[in-house]
Order: C-alpha cells, then structure tokens, then sequence
C-alpha cells in the first residue's frame, strides 16, 4: 500500500481513514460499483484523493431482474417450477395472465426506471410513472405517462420502485397507500428494502387487496423476518439485482477506464468528490457551495409538480467571475432527495441534461441588501418555487426569502414551511398544535408581504415528525401549504 497510487474496491473492502493514512503516495480510490459507503470519502477528501465510482453500469442487469420478477408474478413460473419439483403435476393451479395491454407503473424514472419502460412497452404494457425530475420530453420520448405517486397505484397492475432511499422515500409503499391502490396489484422492488413498509405489504397481500410481489431487496439483509418472503403471492430472490457476469464486467471495464483517464492524463470521469478549482478557490467558495445545496434541496421540497427549469441568480460579489460549483451545488442540492447515486459537483450538470431539467444562470448588478446574494427558482408544471439565501458571518447559511416574501431563518436541519394569509391566530396555534406532539420549536421567523405571510419552524428532530401533524397544520383556518423541509 506505501507505494500505491490508486485502490481498486468492491463493496465488502471498508477503505478507512486508517488505511488512507497508511499510502502516502495515493491518488484515487476506485470503488467498482455505485454506493461509496464502504469508503471514508471525508478522510480521502481531506488528503486530495479522487473517490470514484461507477453509476448506471450494472442498469441493464436490474432492469431486467425487474421484467423477469413481471413475468414470473403473471405466469407463476417459480411455483410451477417448485410443484414439479415435489412430483406435483398441477396445470389447472398454475392459470396466468398475459401482461400485454396492462398497466406497468413505475415509481422512479432514472436510469433503471428507463431501461425497465423500454423493455416493458415491448412487452405491449402501458407504462405510467411518477418523477417529478424528468422532463415531459424524456417521458414523451418513451412512451410514459408522467402522473402523481397516488395515481400511479391507483391505475397500475403492476408497479415497480426504483427510487433512492432517504428520509421522503422510507416506506413509501406504505398501508395508506396499498388500501387506495387498485385491487389486485403487484409491486416489485429491485431498489432498496426501506421504501416498503413490509408489514403493511404482507397484511395487504393476505387480505387478497395486494394480489403479490416480487422482492430482491429487504428493510434487513439477510432476512430476519420471514413472514413477507414466505408468502406464497411473492417472489424472493437475496439481492442479486445487480449480479449478472455482464453487469459485473460492465462496472469493471467502467471502473478501470475512469481510473487509466485519470491517472494518465488527468481526466476526472464519475468523480464523486473531486471539485475543478485550486484549493485557495475553493476555500473561498466552500460557504457558498453549502449555500447554494441547501436552496436547492429547500425548492426541490417545496415542490412536488414535475420539474421542468432551474434560474440559479447571483447578486454582489458572487456576480463576479465563474461560479461552476456553485451552480453545481444547487443541482446537488436538488437532487439529492430523488436520486440513489451520487451526484456531485462534477456530474451534476450531466445529470440534469440527462434528466431534460433545464438550467438558466444569470448574474444581476442591482443592489440588494446583501454583500453575496444567491437566488434560485424551480420551475414546475404548475408555476415555480423561489428561495434566496445569504451568508451570515458567525451565523451560516441563511435563508432570506421564500416566494418573493421576505424572512430571515436558518437555513439547517428539519424546517416545517407555513404559507397562509397574514391574520391574527395562526401562529399561536401552529406552536401550541406542535406543543402538544411534543416538537420542540429552534427557532421561528415570520415574513409578511400584503395578506401573505410564511413562516419558517426550525424544529428539533428527536423524533420523527409525522404526517398527520402536517396535516393538523393544513387544517388550521388560514393555511394554504405546509411542507417539511430537511436541509
């Protein structure tokens, strides 16, 4: 290891700090394969070390376990398969369904999500999804329908996930969710075992409202818990989405050609911490970068129409000179909450291309009340969602307006985000409605601006922040939104 220039890992290797500390002469880490878990990224960051990894390379591989667990849901080839086994001849048992002319729904629109569709319309299926991140053009170009999560269960026979986990997706597929679905339906999950609230799934599939499921992917791997897999509606296979000798190769070839570019000319390709500036620069930049990710992941929650345009506007001295990652920043901070892999400031914009969002960057001389300024709008189907943020010596980031009306809060953590109509009552009755769920309110900031007002509660998030306090909030006489934003 002294004499290394660069690691080349798999998952089960744990590149540590320790392990970094111990090749002086290291360059890059190579991970072959998505997730960077497995490797200190701060440690290697801090050392100048590119992280690399590589994305989308094993897609087709999971695109088609998700058809192959389809088509065995509709024939039940690994029941058949199993009676066989035993000597059983049960043909009558075994009566399928033809998954032509039915409807596919997919819960995520990515890379995976496209193969699965492409696949899927050969099939004759009829495809809706829900992406708030793809661009009706991308959609349009494949033949799906973009509709809202709700709609997607409620009109599909089969519905497949391919979504990222994080704190807006866990348990997704949840009891509320399967009661409105159509009857009948059958989900498969090739993605991550935490979007599936599993006993809820298991109730609904021995209710007969859930007609199956096809699961690669568990809430704990290896199972602990096996009443789900058990099930004789579902099919189960211990995560080998991913594992196909072509699918393994592709993520060799792809890691090693990203690593040759790199160490020979100095090419970065699916970086996922290397910024291209000098390190003075990046100092300099470094609060605004953390800035501008937290403003995009605050609209990117606010909305939750189909995003179709991102403004990113700079004020002060940000105007001046170029501003790539803090741009970058945005979209990473956009993305962050929709998307499984890693987007970094070095493929951000190529994922927004990918993902038909476009991007428009201006820079205004107007003065404003701040010395840095940072405005960003996000576009949507149904008007746009507009944040500003400034930051504060001593104070960090913060967030300085929210739909043209002026407020002054920190931009950090669980933030519950109140538009209403400017009237007496309101406020007093969102703290004692949080009071009594026991959310502890950090700090609250009012804005007003003619009848409108918003109001931003900083909470502390010792413990999770249900739904249905949102909901008791909505209710409050003069609310119009209420959203809980992570940042």
């Amino acid at each position: 290891m002294t004499d290394a220039d660069a690691i080349v890992v798999r998952s089960a290797t744990k590149v540590t700090k320790a392990l970094i500390d111990a090749a002086p002469k290291l360059r890059a880490i190579a991970r072959a394969g998505t997730g960077v878990d497995n490797v200190d990224v701060a440690a290697a960051s801090a050392r100048g070390i590119v992280v690399m990894n590589a994305p989308g390379a094993n897609s087709i591989s999971v695109a088609e376990l998700a058809m192959g667990q389809i088509l065995s849901l509709a024939r039940h080839i690994p029941g058949a398969d199993a009676a066989m086994k035993q000597g059983r001849w049960e043909k009558k048992k075994f009566l399928g369904e033809e998954i032509r002319d039915k409807t596919l729904g997919l819960a995520g629109l990515g890379r995976i999500g496209q193969e699965v569709a492409r696949r899927a319309a050969a099939f004759g299926m009829r495809i809706v999804a829900h992406d708030p991140f793809i661009s009706l053009q991308v959609a349009n170009d494949l033949g799906v329908e973009l509709v809202a999560l709700d709609d997607v269960f409620a009109r599909a026979d089969y519905v497949s996930l391919h979504m990222p986990s994080n704190a807006n997706t866990r348990h997704i597929v949840n009891a509320d969710r399967l009661a409105k679905a159509k009857k009948g339906i059958r989900i498969i999950n090739t993605a991550r075992g935490d979007l599936v609230d599993e006993k809820a799934l298991a109730d609904a599939i021995e209710s007969g409202h859930v007609g199956g499921a096809a699961l690669d992917v568990f809430d704990k791997e290896p199972t602990v818990d096996h009443r789900l897999q058990m099930l004789p509606q579902v099919v189960a296979s211990p995560h080998i989405a991913a594992s196909t000798r072509e699918g393994q190769e592709l993520v060799g070839l792809e890691t090693v050609a990203a690593l040759r570019d790199f160490l020979r000319d100095g090419v970065i390709r699916n970086a996922v911490n290397f910024p291209s500036v000098s390190a003075e620069e990046f100092a300099r930049l470094q609060p605004y970068i953390d800035l501008a990710e937290r403003l995009g992941a605050f609209v990117a929650q606010m909305n939750e129409k189909r995003a179709q345009g991102l403004g990113v506007r700079y004020y002060g001295g940000l105007a001046d000179g170029r501003n790539d990652m803090i741009i970058s920043g945005v979209l990473v901070g956009v993305f962050r909450s929709i998307l499984s892999t890693g987007v970094t400031p070095v493929n951000a914009r190529s994922v927004a291309a990918d993902r038909g969002l476009e991007v428009v960057e201006s820079r205004s001389s107007r003065p404003r009340n701040f010395t840095n300024l940072l405005s960003v709008k996000l576009q949507a189907a149904d008007g746009e969602r507009w944040a500003e943020g400034a930051v504060f010596e001593g104070a960090g980031p913060r967030l300085v307006l929210v739909d043209g009306i002026a407020i002054d809060a920190p931009l950090d953590g669980a933030m519950i985000v109140i538009c209403n109509t400017d009237q007496p009552g309101v406020i007093g009755q969102v703290g004692t409605l949080l009071g009594r769920h026991d959310v502890n309110i950090a700090n609250f900031a009012l804005g007003r601006n003619g009848d409108r007002a918003v109001g931003v509660v900083n909470v502390d998030e010792t413990a999770a922040i249900p739904e249905a306090v949102l909901e008791e909030i909505r209710k409050i006489r003069g609310v119009r939104e209420a959203r809980l934003v992570r940042v």
